[in-house]
């Protein structure tokens, strides 16, 4: 698989992180479509298993942040503390729901101090399935006349496989179902967890796979840490098995000591060399998010320059981004050549 192959070299893809999650709660059906609406060539549909073996569209398997699930007096005693990656949560996990039972949830957004006008759908829309998220792409797909992909991550491998549900052999009979395990289909798999990206070779998924990166840390279950991963030897390694990475976007350009934005590092450079493309993440235009000198006003919630953040890092060589803002991404992308 070479860079060309799948695409970015022709243009850097614009990601729908979450769907166009800046505009409306994430992973609904309805920001997917609006991303697609908004310009991105892909989504990015989070994926957690349902007791009854289906996959549904969320980024945590603990619910209370982005559904009603808290105000449904039926499902009270279903609340639970649960140790997920080592980490103890209480609340309400989609592995305790069947897929029916979650479809009558609604979303609420995630971070409402920041984004409250997405507040104004909260209870509005209802959690998707994958099999949801894989006909929506078809049908935008022929709506737009542009090939619309879908670009997926099975959340908490090493936590599923523990309580005897692997989801990659799940996330990979669903794309099979749906004719989406080719190399040429608009598809891509994505994991912070090496094992789970070597389980998916090993299953034989044709579509490219990429290895997530945080800026710190080691992935879970791993004695090895990120950086190690990025490094020369280690992207040689993850060469036989992984397509691209998809770096915090502080690993491709880092911040000054006054929170400004710096110089680009080598890892696109590195990258390349291996024969690999790049997909920093994650671009978000609330001045939260945005590096000290392109932020506007002093409001965390306030909208900044997004758009000079995202030409910065196109300028550095990446071949695509998650956005929560697929707007202002493509607006990037059309301002610089390539």
């Amino acid at each position: 698989m070479t860079i060309s192959s799948v695409g970015t070299a022709l243009r850097p893809l614009a990601i729908g992180h979450r769907g166009a999650s800046g505009y409306l709660p994430e992973h609904t059906l309805a920001a997917y479509e609006l991303a697609v609406r908004l310009g991105a060539d892909y989504i990015e549909p989070d994926l957690v298993p349902t007791a009854d073996g289906h996959l549904v569209a969320r980024h945590d398997p603990e619910l209370s942040r982005t559904t009603d699930v808290a105000t449904r007096a039926d499902f009270a005693a279903r609340r639970r503390t649960a140790v997920v990656d080592g980490a103890a949560h209480t609340g309400w996990f989609a592995e305790d729901f069947t897929a029916a039972e979650l479809s009558t949830l609604r979303a609420v957004e995630r971070m409402p101090a920041l984004r409250p006008a997405n507040t104004a759908y909260n209870g509005r829309l209802p959690v998707a399935t994958f099999d949801e998220v894989l006909d929506l792409r078809a049908r935008l797909s022929a709506r737009t006349g542009r090939t619309i992909g879908v670009y997926l991550e099975a959340k908490h491998p090493h936590h599923y496989r523990a309580i005897g549900v692997p989801v990659e052999e799940l996330v990979v009979a669903e794309l099979r179902r749906h004719g989406l395990d080719t190399p040429e289909a608009p598809v891509f798999v994505q994991s912070f967890c090496p094992a789970s990206l070597r389980r998916f070779h090993a299953l034989g998924l044709r579509v490219p796979l990429v290895f997530l990166a945080e800026s710190s840390g080691t992935p879970v279950g791993d004695p090895r840490g990120y950086a190690e991963y990025l490094s020369a030897a280690g992207l040689a390694e993850l060469r036989a098995f992984v397509a691209g990475i998809g770096p915090a976007k502080e690993m491709v350009i880092p911040r000054r000591p006054d929170g400004s934005l710096g110089a680009p590092t080598g890892l696109v450079g590195r990258a390349h060399d291996a024969g690999m493309f790049v997909h920093p993440w994650t671009f978000r235009a609330e001045n939260r998010f945005l590096p000290a000198d392109l932020r506007l006003g002093a409001a965390p919630q306030e909208r900044g320059r997004a758009v000079d953040e995202v030409r910065a890092f196109l300028a550095a060589g990446v071949d695509g981004f998650f956005t929560d803002h697929p707007d202002l991404g493509v607006v990037a992308r059309g301002a610089v050549p390539r």
